[in-house]
């Protein structure tokens, strides 16, 4: 009985750790998933090195209008806002916009953005090559900060059945509070 017992034991340990594996693994997974799929409106991120040497508007290619929008969560007392409502790019075409984020406060604080794109399927065409998602932005009191995404749309949007109606996509924000000094922030250089 004892050997049974040391068994499910065993079993019962192998289980709650191959369950944390999972779960620890399961947020850099899903990552790579809406990385690759596009999924939820994933964008897809070019290094400056891999865009494409012939990155040029496609010849017959559709003008598509894309807007910008920008939230802040409710912890985090910014102003922020595209610097454009939109701009219009052809498929091939770079694109650069801004956008601008305002600290009101009188302490340092560290903010940090995540992004979207709608429709969620658009988001396998569209390529950032700089943005400021995911990178923490620290603005000290008073401080703006204008913020650049360069992008370009993949001419295979053209090409994709599911895309032949979309004319506008929307390319959103969100910004996130990660940390606030004590201190004014006066000090710091």
């Amino acid at each position: 009985m004892a050997e049974r017992n040391q068994r499910v034991a065993l079993y019962m340990v192998s289980v709650a750790l191959a369950t944390l594996g999972v779960s620890y693994a399961s947020v850099p997974l899903y990552k790579v998933f809406c990385q690759a799929t596009g999924f939820g409106g994933t964008t897809q991120r070019v290094l400056a090195e891999d865009v494409p040497k012939d990155l040029t508007p496609a010849v017959d290619g559709r003008v598509l209008k894309i807007t910008f929008s920008a939230d802040v969560n409710d912890e985090l007392p910014w102003k922020f806002k595209p610097q454009q409502n939109s701009v219009k790019v052809v498929p091939g075409e770079t694109a650069l916009a801004f956008y601008k984020a305002v600290n009101p406060t009188k302490k340092a604080i560290t903010g940090v953005a995540t992004y979207n794109v709608f429709p969620p399927k658009a988001g396998l065409y569209f390529n950032k090559i700089q943005c400021f998602c995911f990178e923490e932005q620290r603005l000290r009191p008073g401080d703006d900060i204008d913020m650049p995404v360069f992008f370009f749309i993949d001419k295979d949007i053209l090409s994709d059945p599911a895309m032949d109606h979309v004319n506008n996509i929307t390319l959103s924000y969100t910004f996130f509070k990660t940390g606030e000094d004590e201190g004014t922030g006066e000090a710091d250089s």
